[in-house]
């Protein structure tokens, strides 16, 4: 069962959560027990937070022409690496190694949050999100979603905003 909390100043959180703390940002916390089996985060997601799959994104972490790039999408979608790349002013696009974006920004996969990296790494919002007044990310581990505005998170984030999602 999904909990719903206002996190407030001065509580222990993630780095995605102290960022938005910090920053004075309204955001939600959803929690959620992760389970290890289920196929895909972020469908698990959007499913025990009782959120439409549209309106809760991944976080993903790519190669664009050899600088690590993390591209926010819906979780009912893929990632377009072309558009990707392109939104960057890049040619070539690939998905970054595992390993490699866990020590970039701290957090494991499955729980990397756009927010709160050890290293800020540019960001393309899918602009999807302007469809929604709240969507929702990672709040920085498995099992924990942060819900914001879509501005709030460009903002905070530095992220340019480009369709670089693709349907189902």
């Amino acid at each position: 069962m999904a909990k719903k909390q206002k996190k407030q100043a001065g509580g222990a959180g993630t780095p995605a959560t102290v960022a938005l703390t910090a920053a004075g940002t309204a955001f939600t916390v959803h929690a959620y027990e992760h389970d290890p089996a289920h196929p895909s985060y972020g469908e698990e997601a959007a499913e025990a937070i009782g959120v439409s799959p549209d309106r809760v994104f991944k976080t993903l972490v790519a190669e664009v022409d050899g600088e690590l790039t993390v591209a926010v999408v819906p979780v009912a979608g893929s990632l377009d690496l072309k558009a990707l790349a392109a939104a960057v002013g890049g040619k070539r696009a690939v998905m970054a190694d595992p390993a490699a974006a866990e020590r970039t920004t701290g957090y494991v996969r499955g729980g990397i949050s756009p927010l709160g990296q050890r290293k800020r790494l540019r960001t393309v919002l899918d602009d999807s999100a302007w469809a929604h007044a709240t969507i929702c990310v990672s709040a920085g581990r498995r099992g924990l979603e942060v819900e914001l505005a879509p501005g709030d998170l460009a903002e905070l984030t530095g992220a340019v905003l480009a369709p670089v999602g693709r349907t189902a």
